[in-house]
């Protein structure tokens, strides 16, 4: 069922999606070269504590990190480790915050000093995200929202994972309704003020297929191929979406 939040709600998922957007921003700040995962977890963690949060995916059963973050061909769910960044990897970072028992959820992917191919990879996930989102209006359908992010990541011949979806966030992280990032303009469920969306842009540089390594978590394109995340955790308004964890603001 899709619970559509009270102001007093939405005040509080205000807070929650600024801790978020702080942590992913000195994370965002801190990707380079000779750097780990597990340093990248560190300051995560520690920003989310310093703003008074909780890390919303030690909440998720049998996960034990404050982060996922991804390299590469790794797409989403990739456990933090010790091993360093290199020049022209593509990096994805996610996390979520708790704040007053109410999540939010966010990520973001960045090429180290890569080539042109690789940024405009990233580029065109970013685009697709923010094109999503203009989409999270009263009175559309998730299909809009949907179809925007497919037509962008699939006009530049990408390819959009189909198994991977965004989804509602609020008292739990995972909520109704599911938001796919594919799908037909004009079809799904009505959108109302005050829903919360995770909209999530989830996506491949070739074939949209993926495999679960054999730690468990951490999901890779099936042909190899990079992948890219981006999500934001978005208030659904009369004339525009609120975003909750945009970094670039805070």
């Amino acid at each position: 069922m899709v619970k559509i939040k009270t102001k007093a709600e939405i005040s509080l998922m205000r807070g929650s999606g600024r801790i978020s957007a702080h942590a992913l921003k000195k994370m965002i700040k801190s990707i380079k070269a000779g750097i780990s995962g597990l340093d990248l977890e560190k300051i995560a963690e520690d920003e989310i504590k310093r703003l008074g949060g909780q890390s919303a995916f030690k909440k998720v059963p049998g996960y034990k990190w404050t982060t996922c973050i991804t390299l590469n061909d790794q797409v989403v769910h990739g456990i933090p480790t010790d091993i360093e960044i290199k020049k022209g990897d593509v990096v994805s970072v996610d996390l979520g915050a708790i704040y007053k028992g109410w999540y939010s959820d966010c990520a973001w992917s960045v090429v180290v000093d890569g080539d042109n191919e690789k940024k405009m990879f990233v580029n065109v996930g970013q685009q697709a995200l923010w094109e999503g989102i203009k989409k999270a209006v009263a009175g559309n359908k998730i299909g809009d929202i949907s179809s925007a992010i497919q037509s962008r990541v699939e006009g530049a011949g990408y390819s959009v994972v189909r198994t991977l979806v965004g989804h509602g966030v609020g008292k739990n992280l995972h909520e109704d309704p599911e938001v796919p990032g594919f799908g037909v303009k004009g079809q799904g469920l009505t959108l109302q003020k005050g829903m919360s969306l995770a909209i999530e842009v989830i996506y491949t540089k070739g074939k949209p297929d993926v495999v679960t390594d054999s730690d468990g978590w951490t999901i890779l394109s099936e042909d190899g191929s990079l992948g890219g995340l981006f999500e934001m955790t978005v208030i659904v308004g009369k004339s525009q979406a609120e975003v909750l964890t945009d970094w670039r603001k805070v």
